[in-house]
């Protein structure tokens, strides 16, 4: 879809989901990038994110608090993001294992470029090569419909993860 303001692809998501609930759709992958955007989720526990709005617009980026799950998420060029609106009941996945199956996507997607992903350490949503986090994921389920998804680093300047 190329490059969407995130609130647009947020309107976007919400349309979507409504009309995946109402079976009007299917299940749908939307796949696009953003201009820099943080995002933040209802969990929010990276304190070091204070960053004060005026900074964050003069670097040209702008923050979000969602109703995702996840914490804090760096969105923009030269990064793969991912919002797949698909029932889980449909397919027959639970909220854990689908988590699951994002982070072996992003590991299988790596592996085809040379790289060794793998996932977190306990309690650590996301893809790692090294130490180095290369996926994000932060997922919301309203009514077995998912929504939000992943964030998959390609070639992403390193200065909008300070």
């Amino acid at each position: 879809m190329g490059t969407i303001n995130y609130l647009n692809a947020l309107k976007l998501q919400g349309k979507l989901v409504s009309d995946r609930k109402a079976q009007k759709i299917t299940n749908t992958l939307l796949s696009l990038q953003h201009p820099p955007t943080y995002t933040l989720g209802k969990r929010k526990t990276d304190h070091n994110f204070l960053v004060p709005e005026p900074e964050l617009i003069h670097m040209g980026a702008e923050l979000h608090y969602t109703q995702r799950g996840g914490d804090v998420t760096f969105h923009g060029p030269h990064q793969a993001i991912l919002y797949p609106i698909i029932s889980l009941r449909g397919i027959g996945v639970g909220a854990r294992s689908y988590v699951e199956k994002l982070e072996q996507t992003m590991i299988e997607l790596a592996a085809m470029y040379g790289f060794e992903a793998h996932p977190g350490h306990k309690g650590e949503i996301g893809v790692w090569v090294g130490d180095g986090k290369i996926g994000a994921i932060g997922v919301r389920i309203q009514s077995g419909i998912t929504s939000h998804g992943l964030a998959f680093n390609i070639d992403c300047p390193l200065w909008d993860f300070r």
